[in-house]
């Protein structure tokens, strides 16, 4: 017989949450936390800070009140139940990079397939399995994209504390784990919030490879390798230095984290990645359709963005490596490219690597070049070859 909410007692939800905890890994979830659906007034400030200080990366939900209060994504809201799901952090027999068939590298967040996909079917699980037992019970579920902070939800809600690095971290699986949360009108009892965190550890700030980590738990979006990846358009030459062989986000603080130390979650299927998509070789990449860009990665979370921002970072992982096998394909992006920010990239990785190929390359394109910026990129390529020569 399900519960009805308006007879239901304060034993009647206690008793409700204990059966979700103990259905949560039958349902898919590794871990699931309790709170309030209060306003999150203490966030609001650090949002309006962060906006007012350039921090935020555009990508978040403009509107701040959304982000703070609850009630605005449902109406009368009595609980919020956060979820975490823990993903894999090593790969199984990574194909090797080497001189002439380098490769790039996919963070771990975009491993297997896309986590807003698996979160959301997760939520939906747990809908289901909340609205067989509750008449009239409303809820609605959200990702990543969602209106609400998954972190300020997850961290009240008990699933974990809110690290240096701006990632949840859980005592029992690390800050590999992906968030969701679930808005709902039932009057569930609160967690407690874990009240662990990370000591006088500064690790991930001190090795964020751009000082993006500008504080503990401050992160300036602009700066971080991560966020960069995944725009379109131009990437500064400090950027392209720093991004390396990374072709979609950046792990290094979570990598660097004592409390991931040996951990790695192996038992989410869909999560699991296939080693030659997430390294892939970096040519390839650069001659793939859009066809077949979207067959090979339509189901990664790296996907979201298209294949441009991808085929930029590949051309400036090339340049990274100084690939001397590469400078044909190079120098047809440069000579051919419709894109503008790719040929400016290409002249970039072109003004690295060593040999006559790549700087008569570099001139003959100056002859032709309309476009100021991949103008300017083609002088500072041809300036770094002639220092390098001296």
């Amino acid at each position: 017989m399900k519960l009805r909410i308006e007879e239901a007692g304060r034993e009647d939800w206690r008793r409700l949450k204990e059966e979700i905890v103990r259905a949560a890994p039958s349902l898919g979830i590794d871990k699931i936390g309790f709170t309030t659906a209060d306003p999150f007034l203490e966030l609001k400030q650090i949002l309006l800070e962060h906006r007012k200080k350039g921090y935020e990366s555009g990508f978040e939900e403009p509107d701040i009140d959304k982000r703070v209060y609850p009630d605005q994504s449902l109406d009368e809201p009595h609980s919020i139940i956060a979820i975490a799901i823990a993903y894999p952090s090593k790969l199984k027999d990574p194909p090797r990079s080497e001189p002439g068939a380098y490769r790039g590298m996919i963070s771990r967040s975009a491993w297997g397939t896309d986590y807003h996909h698996v979160l959301r079917e997760r939520l939906a699980r747990l809908e289901a399995f909340i609205d067989e037992r509750v008449e009239g019970a409303r809820m609605m579920s959200m990702v990543d994209t969602g209106a609400l902070v998954d972190r300020a939800v997850s961290q009240r809600a008990g699933i974990g504390w809110s690290g240096k690095n701006c990632a949840i971290i859980t005592p029992e699986w690390g800050s590999w784990v992906y968030l969701g949360e679930m808005v709902t009108n039932l009057p569930f009892p609160p967690d407690t919030p874990i009240t662990e965190d990370c000591g006088d550890c500064t690790l991930c700030i001190d090795t964020c490879p751009t000082g993006a980590l500008v504080g503990p738990g401050q992160l300036s979006s602009s700066r971080c390798i991560s966020f960069i990846t995944q725009t379109k358009g131009y990437v500064e030459d400090e950027f392209k230095e720093k991004i390396g062989n990374r072709l979609y986000g950046c792990d290094t603080c979570q990598i660097v984290c004592p409390k991931n130390k040996g951990l790695n979650w192996t038992h989410q299927p869909e999560l699991q990645p296939d080693p030659e998509l997430v390294k892939p070789l970096l040519k390839p990449l650069l001659t793939m359709s859009n066809r077949e860009f979207k067959e090979k990665y339509g189901q990664s979370a790296a996907s979201w963005r298209g294949k441009k921002p991808i085929q930029r970072n590949a051309v400036i992982a090339l340049g990274h490596f100084k690939d001397q096998t590469a400078v044909p394909l190079l120098t047809g992006l440069l000579r051919d490219d419709p894109r503008p920010e790719i040929r400016a990239t290409a002249a970039w990785s072109l003004g690295r690597i060593p040999g006559r190929e790549a700087e008569e390359a570099l001139r003959q394109a100056l002859d032709k070049e309309a476009e100021l910026p991949v103008v300017q990129e083609l002088k500072k390529a041809l300036e770094k070859k002639a220092d390098n020569s001296t």
